[in-house]
């Protein structure tokens, strides 16, 4: 049976026999948000089935393809979907692309997802820059045997997000007149979602938001030395004492509209960087 990196590199070689440059930025486009993959001048597109060792996308909102090109003038990766602890991928199976940006010559990763907002002060439809994250999923990508090819047996947690990109995407909204907020994100594994007890809790132990996905990967990314920048679009409220039944179409809505304001932050950060 293969080891991880040998999967991996499996999957670099096949990918660099369909590109013809070496992509310096990853980003990850999460439910609602995969239109900012019309903002890439794309000139390969690689469905996920079609690639060794890959996972699919099963979330119908995520369209399951890994996109080449540039943003701003940025040589770009781009998954247009990603996998989820819910969707029964494992941990290391959810982390796999991050792992093969790495070798692809990725160093900077733009995470995006859509999540519940838990700080009253932030509405649907709030773009939020994440600082932190607490991991609630109850397993981490990188339990087990330690690969030093692929990153460092305990990796350092101080800094996931990194603050030069917070400082560049505060300034970036400032200058355009964006309105976005900064917090932590808490990840638990769904696809249930949470009770009102659990949104109380998730309030004490200081989230902001609550999501489904993107810490897995920002812990493979920091472990293989890629810098982070996280961005959420809050879509709904869940405040314990106010709360009713969520409605996922409602949610897509939210997205759908925040999701212009987003494209234009992001290809604003990428003509910055």
């Amino acid at each position: 049976m293969a080891t991880q990196f040998e999967m991996i590199q499996e999957t670099e070689k096949f990918i660099r026999s369909k590109i013809t440059a070496t992509p310096e930025f990853g980003i990850i486009l999460g439910t609602g948000l995969g239109r900012l993959a019309d903002a890439i001048e794309k000139e390969v597109v690689l469905p996920y089935e079609t690639i060794p060792h890959f996972p699919v996308s099963t979330v119908e909102t995520h369209a399951g393809k890994l996109l080449f090109g540039t943003l701003a003038g940025k040589r770009v990766i781009a998954m247009q979907g990603r996998f989820h602890y819910y969707e029964g991928y494992t941990m290391q199976q959810i982390v796999f692309p991050i792992r093969v940006m790495k070798f692809l010559g990725v160093k900077t990763l733009v995470v995006s997802n859509a999540c519940g907002g838990i700080n009253p002060l932030f509405p649907p439809g709030t773009i939020m820059a994440i600082t932190d994250h607490i991991n609630l999923l109850g397993d981490n990508p990188l339990i087990g045997p330690n690969d030093n090819r692929i990153g460092p047996r305990f990796p350092d947690m101080a800094e996931p997000y990194s603050r030069r990109l917070l400082d560049l995407v505060n300034k970036v909204a400032l200058e355009n007149k964006i309105r976005i907020e900064r917090g932590v994100y808490a990840s638990m594994s769904g696809p249930s979602l949470e009770t009102r007890a659990e949104y109380r809790m998730l309030k004490i132990i200081g989230a902001d938001v609550i999501g489904m996905s993107t810490v897995p990967e920002v812990i493979a990314a920091v472990h293989a030395g890629i810098e982070v920048l996280g961005l959420s679009v809050i879509t709904d409220s869940c405040l314990p004492d106010a709360l009713e039944p969520t409605d996922i179409s409602k949610i897509i809505a939210v997205a759908d509209k925040a999701e212009p304001v987003l494209v234009k932050l992001i290809q604003k950060v990428f003509n910055s960087l």
